[in-house]
């Protein structure tokens, strides 16, 4: 791939991992996205949930039905030429109030699969239903080593933790003055950094990485005029890190959907940061076998960087979509990332083995 479309969708992620966007907040992410689909020439629709699904090649294969009819025209059509769905999500793990303690301190509840251990001692931004941002540390209750004795025995959870606002306040009642309430969204600070060497570090590259990787892909599309035989649908959506991502707004016509969310790395897989993974199977069971069988030849034929691997832990909005019902195959690629639901890390040749796949299994 160019690398004018891989600096393109490292530049992305960069300002996609400024938004804050936990899951069931993601509106001014998904706007930006929206606007930058548009302003590749594309016409993007916002579907009631709040994520953006977009048809960024029309291909030249026969249009298809509702793929709910598809096994009732007699004669089976293939599902390998129908149009296909690439699958990224813009929301992240979070927190929400969900109590304002008597000292003025906040308790909060996960969104999402996020770990106290993983946040503690990180920057929070609290937003507030009416608007406003007060910026905060989520922290150990009582957490100077100098006073507390049992500091290193307690375990962390969200009993015993508490984000510390950087307001002069000391009671429940002054905080509830600033306009903070139980439901507020607590977002941790990305912390990102692109080293020279070509690392992307931040929090929420999971999958924030690989929606800047579809809008790569988009703009090679449009800028280089590129014909594809099959329609190829975008699909970004916001409610994957509670399970229900992917389970609305498929196009009728589409017969694949492919997840593009982060590659697993870690003891045991053979996937590095700097690689595309292609998962085989995950805690839901295996991905459709000719379709992982045609990404790894497609791989293994442009000579690509990739890794065929299992995800003990994992979940996909590909197969949030067929768990609502959806009559279609399913495959899930992503670039390597290290560190999953911590403060994770990518690599640039990883978005561009990713970006390479893409290309080379739709010919």
């Amino acid at each position: 791939m160019n690398n004018e479309f891989v600096s393109y969708a490292v530049d992305q992620a960069a300002k996609i991992l400024s938004i804050d966007s936990p899951s069931g907040f993601t509106r001014k992410a998904a706007e930006y996205v929206f606007e930058e689909y548009r302003k590749l020439g594309f016409q993007p629709v916002m579907t009631n949930k709040g994520g953006v699904v977009v048809c960024v090649s029309e291909g030249t294969q026969p249009a298809y039905p509702d793929n709910k009819n598809i096994c009732l025209t007699g004669e089976p059509l293939d599902p390998a030429k129908g149009p296909v769905l690439f699958q990224a999500h813009l929301d992240t793990l979070g927190g929400m109030v969900t109590e304002i303690t008597g000292n003025g301190r906040l308790r909060i509840t996960n969104l999402g699969g996020l770990n106290p251990n993983n946040v503690e001692t990180e920057s929070v931004r609290v937003h507030t239903r009416d608007g406003k941002v007060y910026e905060g540390t989520f922290q150990m209750t009582n957490a100077s080593l100098h006073v507390n004795r049992k500091y290193n025995d307690t375990p962390r959870s969200w009993d015993t933790m508490e984000v510390v606002l950087d307001e002069i306040v000391r009671t429940q009642d002054e905080t509830k003055a600033l306009g903070i309430t139980v439901g507020d969204f607590v977002c941790f600070d990305p912390r990102v950094n692109i080293t020279k060497t070509g690392f992307i570090k931040s929090r929420f590259l999971d999958d924030k990485l690989s929606v800047a990787i579809l809008l790569g892909h988009a703009k090679y599309l449009k800028e280089t005029g590129a014909v594809t035989e099959r329609k190829i649908y975008h699909f970004i959506s916001v409610y994957e890190e509670v399970g229900h991502g992917g389970c609305a707004s498929i196009p009728a016509d589409v017969t694949e959907i492919i997840s593009v969310d982060m590659g697993c790395v870690g003891t045991g897989l053979a996937c590095d940061e700097t690689m595309v993974s292609i998962c085989v199977k995950d805690s839901g069971g295996p991905y459709d076998y000719d379709v992982t069988t045609a990404l790894i030849n497609a791989a293994k034929a442009a000579n690509i960087d990739y890794a065929a691997d299992y995800y003990p832990g994992y979940g996909s909005d590909a197969e949030a979509s067929l768990r609502a019902g959806y009559d279609c195959r399913h495959g899930l690629i992503g670039p390597g990332v290290y560190a999953s639901h911590g403060y994770e890390r990518s690599h640039v040749k990883g978005v561009e083995n990713t970006l390479d796949l893409m290309k080379a299994y739709l010919g």
